[in-house]
């Protein structure tokens, strides 16, 4: 398959790019200073652009087979980073007829299918203190995907790490704590998984460490 991914630079991106090469794929990354990335491939595709650029999304996403998204804030970013980006990536897979989508998002997005309890309610509690930007620009942005009729799936993760790609993690709908966490490498390895599959196309399923 040819892959387009965003956010190919970040601590998510990278070894989602990596295990996607490593699969055999081709991979299309956008990346703002191409050099970070580090990777050299003869599958692999760097376009110099931002995520928050319609043309530049445009063009990574022309050709492709599907998209994956592990876009984030950093220092400097727009409130509304991820909407933004959302939007670009819902009318590029449009224009091309990319119907596969597959983001990146923080456990603090609640979905219709979430268990009740205590713990989530802490959770989101403490996000709408701490991050309640963040938290209401990632909402925004997985709710771009529900609206857009296409195959998308957002992988909601709790705390990140930079552990090694187990392959052993728990998916789905399930009470997440604030002890959760999972490895950004597994978290690539179910994005991948996903964006291969129709398996939760239209879902926002959690991941946390088995």
């Amino acid at each position: 398959m040819t892959l387009a991914v965003l956010g190919a630079t970040g601590r998510t991106g990278r070894p989602l790019v990596q295990q996607a090469l490593a699969a055999g794929h081709h991979v299309t990354a956008l990346a703002r200073t191409p050099s970070s990335l580090g990777i050299d491939h003869p599958a692999l595709t760097v376009v110099q652009g931002d995520a928050l650029d319609a043309a530049d999304v445009d063009r990574v996403v022309d050709g492709a087979d599907a998209v994956l998204l592990t876009l984030g804030h950093t220092k400097g970013s727009p409130p509304d980073l991820m909407a933004r980006a959302a939007q670009n990536v819902v009318a590029a897979m449009k224009a091309h007829g990319v119907r596969r989508v597959v983001t990146e998002t923080g456990a603090g997005v609640t979905d219709p299918k979430d268990p009740g309890g205590f713990a989530p309610r802490l959770v989101g509690g403490i996000m709408k203190v701490v991050a309640k930007t963040l938290l209401a620009d990632s909402k925004a942005h997985v709710d771009a995907f529900r609206r857009s009729g296409l195959e998308w799936t957002a992988v909601r993760a709790p705390r990140l790490t930079d552990g090694p790609q187990t392959g052993r993690y728990k998916t789905g709908y399930f009470s997440m704590g604030l002890g959760h966490s999972v490895s950004r490498a597994d978290v690539a390895d179910l994005m991948l998984d996903l964006a291969t599959s129709d398996r939760f196309a239209g879902e926002a399923p959690m991941v946390t460490d088995a």
